[in-house]
């Protein structure tokens, strides 16, 4: 089966959840409206089913390879990320004074959905290169910034993210790349850098690498880091390359999905660089394409499990086996007529639709907080930064979930590869360990998001969604049982967080051995919250006589999440209040 864009979904929650109105108030969108974003998603959709979507098996099977010299992959790849670069769509999402088509960042999101819906391998290239461009426009010098950033967004050149070593993972303190400073103003990057996506490939004129590195003189642990450039190809004045610079591949991982993105080693050998701001604050200006590239793994979850989600559906209403329980029908019956199957299906919907309006919910607020008026500043940025691990937490996750529910559907087929759906759940196992862990998604949601204002944000979160619930029980009986469901859910939320911020301050160790259970917590309420926002979008359409098939799915997707989804974060809330005897025992178990 191939892939459809949901572009009507989408719209919907641009229209209704992503703060369109106030992002298109922004001087950067002025000019922006609903019929470009649709549009655009509409043509960008119909390039993904064409020419991406059936990438996936091709890739899976030969993935990329290494010669000992150079990443070659598979013939079908160039093609594609030619006509990808041909068309533009690189620059989507980008300012129009770099060469960009100037739409806002969520229709950006939209768009990042489709293509890694289409095939996650072939998406993390420009899902990196979109991060790099991001690190240059807030961290670049103006002359870095006209030299990189138009080939960048053109997607001609390609970006990534070096910050791995054999001995620093998580622990960027441990970085020992070498950064020496020469006369001519430039730096020698010596040393080995692993796990770097898309570190080595055929696609792309130039790969321009962003490289944490450690100057001669520089503290000790990550107060020490630098950020460079560092060019596989060295730049000259005019814009044009010059000759192949000291970085090189020296192989790559044979992995268990996204067999087709080259996972590569990078040996840096006096290669040259380029310092990006000052020195000693690249963790700082690396957090930046960090933290774009956390969103965008979150999307990257919604996007496997919309795939995954319209393959179990096709097969589920396609496969006729047994006479479902309560059907009047002597004939025997597809499988989702049988209850456990329909279950599944609806679960798998509601986990899609509610990740996605998560991540448009909140890629209004970082348009809003990167672009929006520096005054209003203080009040959006704390809500879009904690926001982004929840983003990146939760989808990631819940995709492992989907897309392992979409091989259940399947049943011993779904065991089998040539049906595809096992591919998309080894795919998606990376996502909870890439560009941070899901436990180190928690401890930053804990550990920063709130303890920094010691609780106002998630305060302010909990106060929105109660306004939510106001509306709700103002509304239909069916909005009056979301809003029951989703005031348990957020009083789950409020007692997890007070006893959180009290335990945090006298037993830190006990308090962050919930942080994972309450980033669960805390995601299964946002994603409830946005779609009881849908609802109430959706019963308003209703009124008015709009859409109604549309629309009243809305609403049963609300209620099922409500019902069944919703009433999961009790349960977290004992596993956070509760948890922590049997986890700290003194007897010794490993």
């Amino acid at each position: 089966m191939t892939y459809q864009a949901p572009v009507r979904d989408m719209m919907f929650n641009i229209e209704h959840l992503s703060s369109w109105p106030e992002v298109t108030a922004l001087a950067r969108y002025a000019d922006v409206d609903q019929t470009d974003a649709q549009a655009a998603l509409e043509e960008f959709g119909r390039f993904c089913t064409d020419l991406i979507a059936p990438l996936p098996a091709v890739g899976d099977t030969a993935g990329a390879q290494f010669d000992g010299s150079k990443v070659v992959l598979p013939d079908a790849y160039e093609k594609a990320y030619t006509q990808f670069v041909e068309m533009g769509w690189q620059s989507l999402a980008h300012p129009i004074e770099h060469g960009g088509m100037g739409l806002p960042r969520v229709v950006g999101a939209a768009a990042t959905e489709v293509l890694n819906a289409a095939d996650m391998s072939f998406g993390l290239c420009p899902l990196l290169t979109d991060g790099a461009i991001d690190a240059l426009q807030l961290s670049g010098s103006d002359e870095q910034k006209e030299r990189y950033l138009r080939p960048l967004v053109a997607g001609q050149w390609t970006g990534t993210m070096n910050l791995t070593e054999p001995q620093a993972g998580s622990d960027l303190g441990r970085v020992r790349c070498k950064a020496e400073p020469r006369d001519d103003g430039s730096y020698g990057i010596s040393g080995t850098k692993i796990f770097i996506t898309y570190g080595e490939h055929d696609l792309s004129e130039n790969i321009i690498h962003l490289v944490l590195a450690r100057t001669p003189d520089a503290p000790q642990g990550s107060k020490g880091l630098s950020l460079f450039l560092v060019p596989k190809y060295l730049v000259k004045s005019n814009g044009t390359l010059g000759g192949r610079n000291t970085v090189h591949c020296v192989s790559i991982e044979h992995k268990l999905g996204v067999r087709a993105s080259p996972t590569a080693v990078l040996e840096y050998a006096d290669a040259t660089g380029y310092l990006i701001g000052v020195e000693n604050r690249g963790l700082e200006y690396m957090f930046t394409m960090m933290n774009a590239a956390r969103f965008a793994v979150g999307v990257q979850g919604v996007a496997l499990s919309e795939r995954a989600y319209q393959h179990a559906l096709a097969y589920a209403k396609d496969r006729i086996q047994g006479r479902a329980i309560g059907v009047n029908n002597p004939e025997t019956s597809s499988i989702i007529a049988h209850p456990d199957v329909r279950r599944m299906v609806l679960r798998m919907r509601a986990l899609v639709e509610g990740g996605r309006s998560l991540c448009m919910a909140a890629a209004g607020w970082l348009d809003l907080s990167q672009n929006g008026d520096v005054d209003a500043a203080p009040q959006v940025t704390p809500m879009a930064e904690f926001l982004v691990p929840l983003v990146k937490g939760f989808c990631s996750e819940r995709a492992v979930e989907v897309t392992s529910l979409g091989v259940q559907i399947h049943g011993g087929m779904g065991f089998i590869e040539e049906t595809g759906v096992a591919q998309f759940y080894r795919d998606a196992r990376i996502l909870p360990i890439y560009e941070g862990t899901t436990a180190i998604q928690a401890n930053d949601l804990l550990g920063r998001k709130i303890m920094r204002d010691s609780g106002d944000t998630a305060r302010q979160f909990s106060s929105m969604i109660a306004e939510t619930e106001t509306a709700l029980k103002a509304s239909s009986p069916k909005l009056q049982e979301i809003a029951k469901r989703l005031s348990d859910a957020r009083a789950a939320f409020d007692t997890s967080l007070s006893w959180l911020l009290d335990t945090a301050i006298k037993d830190p160790r006990t308090a962050f051995g919930g942080s994972v259970p309450f980033l669960n917590l805390t995601g299964t309420l946002a994603a409830g919250w946005q779609l009881a926002r849908a609802a109430l979008a959706a019963e308003a359409q209703l009124i008015k006589g709009q859409d109604p098939e549309f629309m009243s799915q809305k609403i049963a997707t609300a209620q099922f999440y409500a019902q069944h989804i919703l009433v999961e974060c009790g349960s977290d809330c004992a596993r956070i209040l509760g948890g922590s005897s049997s986890l700290f025992d003194d007897a010794s178990l490993f």
